[in-house]
């Protein structure tokens, strides 16, 4: 994907420096500057190649498109100023016989290479905005294709994997009237584990569920590992949402919260799993932090596959508004995930 974006990005700059610059600057207005005041021409020209890197660098259509209004401002500022500055390079006078002719003469050359400089600056901007929209759009159609690729996988293989939802279900009731009365632990855990399987069932077509859902699920997944393990693995489960209600994909976080038991739950050593959820103004915010105690080489060699799974899924559903990072310190495995929601 990476290796796409930068050719794809290579192929509109080579386009740009050997093609489309070089016929501005001799078949337009500049063609004439060349001859005349050429340290001018080239300091206008090699501003104009500035402008368009600077423009891509600064990634406006991104800007635009998050409505970052401010920095747009002083960025489009700038650039005026800058022209504007350009524009009142000193040029040579024209030489006439009568002195105000060549003054009125000169002052006229002046006023149409300023114009030409704007026109010039304002072409190279258009084109630098317009492939960075197009650049932009294409990118995302490539991470929407990827996620929706993705998706049908997941569900091809729940789809594959799955029983007949109904029989599932009747043979759990089945299970369930067996189970009252034996012991109200099992009948709780006994809940929580259809909870969580009508969940898993539930949600595979969905694209969107409720924040309160997903809570709900990774309470229920929560409280069946504990009831597994004994008193040596803690899990510090924290959450603060100010919207219960914003929708969120499915399951974005059950990868995290499940490599969290994997490796970092022990029945021999005191461990504390914790996990953080928090959501508020729109921002996201999700942590699991917890010891590599088990599995160890499995850890190194798995962990990273399913990361870049996570990865690839994110950026097809939230392209430039998420963050990802992980750290593994002295055998802490820490992971961070960051989205904007807005």
């Amino acid at each position: 994907m990476k290796s796409l974006e930068h050719k794809t990005g290579l192929i509109f700059d080579l386009f740009f420096c050997i093609v489309f610059m070089p016929l501005l600057a001799v078949v337009g207005p500049a063609r004439y500057w060349w001859s005349s005041f050429p340290v001018f021409a080239v300091l206008a020209v090699s501003y104009l190649y500035g402008c368009y890197f600077a423009t891509k660098r600064l990634d406006l259509p991104k800007l635009i498109l998050s409505k970052s209004y401010y920095k747009i401002s002083v960025i489009t500022l700038v650039f005026l100023v800058l022209t504007y500055l350009l524009t009142l390079y000193p040029l040579p006078e024209v030489d006439f016989v009568i002195p105000s002719m060549s003054e009125y003469q000169t002052r006229v050359r002046n006023y149409n290479v300023a114009i030409s400089l704007w026109f010039m600056f304002s072409i190279v901007i258009c084109y630098s905005l317009t492939i960075s929209f197009v650049k932009e759009l294409y990118e995302r159609m490539l991470l929407q294709n990827i996620a929706e690729n993705q998706r049908n996988k997941a569900e091809l293989a729940a789809f594959k994997a799955q029983i007949s939802p109904h029989f599932l279900f009747n043979t759990l009731n089945s299970l369930y009237s067996l189970v009252i009365g034996t012991s109200p632990k099992a009948e709780d855990a006994f809940i929580k584990f259809t909870e969580l399987l009508k969940y898993s069932y539930v949600t595979t077509g969905n694209e969107y569920v409720a924040l309160s859902d997903e809570i709900s699920y990774i309470q229920n997944y929560i409280d069946l590992q504990l009831i597994r393990l004994d008193s040596h693995t803690k899990v510090e489960w924290t959450c603060s949402v100010d919207n219960e209600e914003t929708l969120i994909p499915p399951m974005i976080f059950l990868t995290f919260v499940e490599n969290a038991f994997k490796y970092g739950a022990s029945t021999s050593r005191d461990c504390t799993i914790y996990i953080d959820l928090r959501l508020s103004g729109g921002e996201l915010t999700f942590t699991t932090e917890n010891m590599v105690l088990r599995h160890r080489d499995e850890f190194r060699k798995e962990m990273p596959v399913g990361l870049e799974n996570c990865k690839s899924r994110l950026a097809g559903l939230f392209p430039g508004k998420h963050s990802l990072t992980t750290t593994d310190d002295n055998s802490i495995f820490k992971v961070s995930l960051t989205i904007d929601l807005n």
